[in-house]
Parts: structure tokens; sequence; C-alpha cells
């Protein structure tokens, strides 16, 4: 096989326009990630600023899809920048997915919230996370691509993961951004104004980058592929309208790309929402902890990718998948163990459970927030589940009223039905009918009653910070970073040799982005809905340990190596 460049490319020093390269491509995909990860770690403010018009659970559960809104696009991106990239060069269509993404960012830093504008405020902002995703959804398929086709042969793997630490610094760099405003800034000013501070630096972030990006050259492998006039004129077609490239970027995608985005997220951003929605870990610290173990794991990108040249993509990738599935169980019962170990001993000492007829409970997941669970059984699930309590369920025959029980304490539920004769009961005996004004004492009631019995079987409200293990919790939270480092370091290099030069940009875009974006994307949301239904606070971490299980099997079965590939190649 014929090598653009010569093998002994691969022990030369990088050159300075290589640098540059690199250099243009990670900065601005620290600036596209920076604006994700600051969505993700403020939803919780988002919900309060945008969505205050329903409850507070479905304000949270809504900030959560309208964070997701922006990955469900970004296959659609892939395609539009995609078929750009191939047709026009990878330079031009970056820079425009840069400019859409930047300013789409800077807009959320001025947008009036629901108190000012109403309804147009959730709908404005879900309009600009969907910017965002068709943008990014260009960018690192261009980024990927345009990097790779300026490396030496043998160095592939190398310069690409320069651009897979980007995503993790771009989380670094948010996390560093809101600590700094939360600590110059009383909570609540930072709840009422201080939120957008972040949104609005993002501009000096997309000056830098468009300017430097300005200064590029084409890629070598397009430029020459155009000089030839070899460039492909209908890539979307080419590549998903031909079988022998369709397979490939469905191997791509369940062989590869679908269980990396489980790994990415759980290590990334569940492991966040972990610590704080569920161990009750305050966010400041929480954020410090994810920060170091970042800082700690990210140098091992460049180290699996460099590895990734010598031996091969494909076990380093396979590798990870098999370890995560093997070890995310114990590992975050180890973080609840450093963590929040009250929650533990409670746990064992006091289970919960809930005790209620299957047939009057719901699968409590409402997007929208225009349900309304009413039931005695939705009642107790919905309060434990809000209060961060695992629970476990137990059948009850028909037409009983719920109740929970913690330890050997006994907190009946009631029914919260909306009409003048809704039924309620602090019983196990027949409900019966009541005003509600009724409902509401009940209400209170089960309140008092449910959070004295978790009181007195010692259930942490939050974790206390000096029982804290932090030297355990960032060592457990740098494993998940090295993981996702092993499975996200050599990909880009490995999706990029999988396709001809001709339809590159179009065919690693779209498998790259529907794994990332909905296998991953929604994964917080999906895990939180299955924590909320069965009540194992470890039920979610199903989700990628099974998609995760899958890509390893189809890629241990389908996928072949990739790293001696001529990129070159035009067909």
């Amino acid at each position: 096989m014929a090598y653009a460049a010569s093998t002994s490319d691969a022990v030369r020093p990088m050159t300075g326009e290589e640098k540059k390269v690199i250099f243009a491509s990670s900065l601005g995909t620290v600036f596209e990630w920076y604006d994700f990860y600051l969505y993700g770690s403020l939803s919780a403010v988002i919900a309060a600023q945008f969505f205050s018009g329903v409850n507070p659970t479905a304000a949270f559960i809504f900030a959560l899809m309208a964070f997701a809104a922006g990955f469900a696009v970004r296959p659609f991106g892939a395609l539009v920048f995609g078929r750009l990239g191939d047709m026009i060069g990878r330079k031009y269509t970056f820079l425009v997915t840069i400019l859409i993404m930047g300013l789409s960012t800077f807009i959320v830093g001025i947008l009036p919230n629901y108190a000012s504008i109403g309804i147009a405020a959730p709908i404005i902002l879900i309009g600009l996370r969907l910017l965002q995703g068709l943008a990014l959804g260009g960018e690192y398929g261009g980024a990927a691509t345009y990097v790779a086709e300026h490396a030496p042969h043998g160095r592939r793997g190398n310069y690409t993961s320069w651009i897979q630490t980007t995503a993790t610094l771009g989380l670094f760099l948010s996390l560093l951004v809101i600590l700094g405003c939360r600590v110059a800034m009383s909570p609540e000013d930072f709840n009422a104004w201080g939120w957008r501070i972040p949104f609005l630096i993002s501009i000096v972030l997309l000056g830098i980058s468009v300017w430097i990006r300005l200064m590029l050259n084409e890629s070598p492998a397009f430029k020459k592929m155009k000089e030839e006039g070899k460039h492909s004129k209908a890539p979307l077609t080419e590549s998903f309208g031909e079988w022998k490239n369709l397979k490939v970027v469905l191997l791509a995608l369940f062989g590869l790309v679908a269980g990396q985005a489980v790994v990415w997220y759980t290590g990334q951003f569940y492991a966040l929402f972990f610590l704080t929605q569920t161990l009750k870990v305050d966010a400041q610290a929480a954020n410090l902890m994810i920060a170091a173990a970042l800082l700690i794991g990210t140098p091992f990108f460049v180290i699996f990718g460099t590895l990734a040249d010598k031996i091969g993509r494909k076990p380093i990738i396979m590798a990870g998948l098999l370890l995560a599935c093997l070890t995310y169980f114990p590992l975050f019962k180890g973080i609840t163990h450093y963590a929040n170990p009250a929650l533990e001993e409670a746990i064992a000492t006091a289970p919960v459970v809930v005790v209620a007829d299957p047939n009057e409970c719901s699968f409590q997941f409402n997007p929208v927030g225009t349900s309304q669970f009413t039931s005695s059984c939705d009642i107790a699930k919905s309060a434990l589940v809000k209060r961060g309590i695992p629970y476990t369920n137990e059948a009850a025959t028909a037409g009983t009223v719920a109740s929970i029980k913690v330890g050997s304490t006994v907190i009946p539920s009631y029914s919260a039905l909306p009409q003048a004769n809704t039924t309620v009961s602090l019983s196990h005996g027949p409900a019966t009918a009541a005003t509600p004004t009724d409902a509401k004492a009940a209400g209170a009631a089960f309140d008092k009653g449910l959070g004295d019995a978790l009181k007195a079987a010692n259930y942490p409200p939050k974790a206390d910070p000096a029982r804290i293990d932090t030297v355990m919790v960032v060592a457990l939270l740098t494993v998940l970073v090295i993981y996702v480092t092993m499975v996200y370091g050599p990909i880009a290099a490995m999706l990029v040799e999988m396709f001809p030069t001709r339809i590159r940009y179009t065919s690693m875009s779209l498998p790259y982005h529907i794994g990332n974006g909905w296998f991953g994307g929604f994964l917080p949301t999906t895990s939180f809905a299955i924590v909320a239904a069965t009540g194992d606070i470890y039920s979610g971490l199903w989700y990628p340990i099974v998609i995760a299980a899958a890509t390893l099997v189809i890629g241990l079965l389908f996928v072949r190596e990739t790293k001696d590939v001529d990129i070159y190649q035009h067909d």
C-alpha cells in the first residue's frame, strides 16, 4: 500500500504548521464543548429561570430535555455541514459552525427569563439549543478530518487525540468559570443574574477561535482531491445510498461510537449528576472533585492516542468498553461509600420500601410538564425521588392506598386528585371523599411524617462535608475519566480512517453524532427516569452498560483495525 507520507514522518518533530492546525481545531472544540457543559452544569438554575411556569420536578426534567434537544439535532447538523465539508472544503465549513455556535451561546447570556417574557423565554432557549446542536453536528467531524488529513502516517492517533482532550478541557473551563462566579458573589446573586456571566464570556473565546481559523489553509488531502477533480458532488447519496459505504457507517455507529458515547457521558456528566442529585454533595465541592479527576485523567487521551498508533485503535477502545461494563456498579457504589457514607449506612439499617398496587403506579417521566401524578403510589415515589432516597417496591393488593416503610415505620400516602371530591386517606383503609383543603392538609401531614421517619432513620438531607473522603472520591472519578480516554482517545483517527476522502466528512460525522447526540446525549435524562421508576440509585447505570456491552460484541466481531489505512484514497 502506498502512503502519501513516508513512514519516517512518524518519528520527525511536529512542524509549526501542524501545531497551528491542532491548536486551531482544538481551541474551537474547547469552545464548542464549553457551552454544552455550561448548560449541563447549570441545568438546575436554568430550570428555575426559564421553566418556572411548571412545578420544580417537571421544570428540572424540562431543562434536561432542552439540554437534550441540542443533542437530538446533531445528526442533522452532521448531514448539512458534512455535505458542505465534502463539497466546498473543511476549513470554511467549520468556520461557519463555530460562528453559529458562538453567537447562540452568547445570546443565552442576554435572554430574558420566564418571569420577564413568559412562554417566549423557554421557546427561544430551545431554539438556541437547536442551533447549537446543528453547529456542533458539523464541528467535530470537521476538526477531526482536518487534523487527521494534516497528520503524517503513523501519527494520526497522536495528532487527533489532542482534539479529544479539548472536550474535557471545555468541561474543566466551564467548571472553573462557574466556580469563580459562585465564589465572587452570593448564591442569591448567582441564581438571579450571575449565572449569565459564563455565557457572556464565551464571546471572547469565539473571537479568538475565528481569528485563528481564518489563518489556516485547506487540508492537503482535500486540496489534492479537488485538484484531481475527484471530489464528491453528492456525498449524502454516496455515503448512505450505496451499501458498501452505508455498511461501514452502521458499523462505525453500533460497533464503536454508541459505546464510546455512553462511557463518555457516564464518566463526565452522569458522575456529576450522581454526586449532586443523588448523593446530595454540595455543588461546589462536587465540581471541584470532578475538575481534579479531569486534570489527572486528561493526559491519558494523548497517551492512548499515541499507543493506538503502535498497537491499533480497536484493542484500546474495546478494552475501555469491557472495563466499563465490568466495573461501573462497584465504582459508583464506592463513590457512595466515600462521598455520603451516612446514606449508605441508612440504606443498610433502615431500607425504604414503597408498598403499592402496581396498577396505580405511573412511569414518572414527564418531559413537557403537563402530566399530574396524583395517585397515592405516584405521590409516595415522587416524595422519595425528590429527597434522593433509594427504595424498593413491594406489591400490594388492588385498591390498597400506597404506603412507605422506613425500617419498621410505616407512613401512609394519600391521593390528590384535582377534582373537588378528591379522595384522601391517611390510613390503610378505604379512601374517603375530601375537599381540596383536606387534600392539602393530607399532603402536609404526609410530608411531615415522611421527613420525621427519614430523620429518625438517620437518612441525611445532604452529604456531610466532614465525612467526605475527597481523595478516594477523586480517585474513583479519575478511573471513570481514564475509561473515557480509552474509548475516546483513538476514536477520531479510527473514524477518519474508515472512510474515503471524498465522503469522509459526511460519513464519519453522522455515526459520531447519532452516537454522541442520541445514545450519549439522552443518557442523563434516561438514567434519571430509570432511577425514578425503580427507586434503585444505581439502576440508571444499566443504560450505559447495556449499550457498551452491545457495542463491544459488534465491535469485536465486525469492525476491522484501521491504523495502517491510506487516508489519501479517494474511493
